[in-house]
Parts: C-alpha cells; structure tokens; sequence
C-alpha cells in the first residue's frame, strides 16, 4: 500500500485530565512537570519548554492487553514482537448492541477471519464518557473466544468497556485469547468509517517491562478507492 494513496482513521479515544476509562480505576492526573512559566527561567530569553507529567493505571483509554496481563509467565508488552501490533491485515464484524450484548460464535461465523485482526463493531462507543458505557455492555462469550482461537485470528479489539461479562469474576474471554497470546485492544472507536475489510490495522504500545496493558494510538490504514 502506498501512504500517499491511502487514507488513516483514528479508532482511539483522547485521554485527559480526569478521564474515567473504567470504574472502580483512578483517572489519569495529567499535568506540568515543568510548566512553560517556570522554563523561563532556565533558558534565554525567547526560549521556554513544557514536559508534562502523566500519573495513571495502564488500563486508561484505548489499549492493548498482551498475556503478562492475565498470566504471570506470559509476555509482556517488551516481549510481543513488534509484528504483532503493526499492519495487520483486518476486518470489521458488526454486532450492533441494539440487537444483543451476547456476542456469541454464531455472529462471527462465516467471515474469513484466519491470520486477520478481528475489530467487533458494536456501536457501544457512542456512551463513551457517560455513565451508560460502564454497565451492561457488549461482551464475547467463552465459546466465541475459543471459535476466535481455533481460527487462529492474531488480534481482537471490540469498541465496548470490556470483551468479557463483567457482571461476574470469571474473565474467559480473556483467558482464552490471551492464553493463546492473542492479543485484545478495548475501548476502540469510529468502527463505523471502516470498511469491512481490505484494510490494516495498528496499535502500538511503548516498549514496557513487566507491563501487560497500556494505551494505544490505534488505527487502520484504509486504501482509497480510485
């Protein structure tokens, strides 16, 4: 694919100040570590800088879980090659939460998803920052999960608060995919301008040790038609 042909969309939320990505999580404190006003002062006249100051769980915003997240001898985010988060080839399944939240094998049967990164379009973003977003959202189930598995699919990112039930303490979907070391992206968004396939996508994390989730930029890399 050619840059200069192709057009980029954005499927991440902007985390700020105060941003609550999960309840019961603390939201991020963002602010100066070195304010603009300060440098001033140690700089020549003309010369200021700004560094900032995150404070923050790593479940913030869209991420990405890798197996150190449900498993203590699974790999880290240092560990997952890069070829694993970059330009995966890609498709979109939508499940629309208005029809169910139960998002079982049966919705994800029938698509070519083999070696693919699999996005779950389900409309759930659209209560993104409300208190609507953190309760009886969009889910897989374990069978789900083990069809994804058996397909041997790379990667599975869904635009929901979870990709497992939380109402209970059980997280299979989790176990599952991760166990396999597929790796999962939450809290996607814009699912809806995406083709439904013909398409990569990314989501990159930093380079962490012994870190198991932490937010992404993600997005797809979308050929335009000529």
């Amino acid at each position: 694919m050619s840059a200069k042909t192709n057009t980029l969309i954005d499927l991440s939320h902007t985390i700020e100040d105060g941003l609550v990505t999960y309840k019961g999580l603390p939201a991020p404190i963002i602010c100066d570590y070195l304010s603009r006003e300060d440098s001033k002062k140690r700089y020549s006249e003309g010369t200021e800088f700004q560094i900032g100051k995150i404070e923050m769980v790593t479940n913030t915003g869209t991420y990405i879980d890798c197996p150190f997240h449900r498993f203590e001898n699974g790999k880290d985010l240092s560990e997952v090659a890069l070829k694993r988060y970059v330009d995966l080839e890609a498709l979109v399944i939508s499940v629309p939460h208005t029809k169910t939240i139960e998002i079982t094998e049966k919705e994800l049967k029938g698509y070519p998803i083999q070696n693919k990164a699999v996005l779950i379009h389900t409309g759930w973003d659209a209560k993104w920052n409300t208190e609507d977003y953190y309760e009886n959202n969009p889910f897989l189930t374990e069978k789900a999960a083990q069809y994804l598995k058996d397909s041997n699919v790379v990667l599975v990112g869904i635009d929901s608060h979870n990709i497992d039930d939380t109402r209970g303490k059980t997280r299979p979907v989790h176990t599952v995919l991760l166990g396999a070391e597929i790796l999962i992206v939450e809290h996607l968004c814009n699912l809806q301008l995406l083709p439904k396939s013909g398409f990569t996508f990314s989501a990159v994390p930093p380079k962490f040790k012994k870190v198991g989730t932490f937010p992404v930029r993600a997005y797809a890399n979308v050929p335009k038609k000529e």
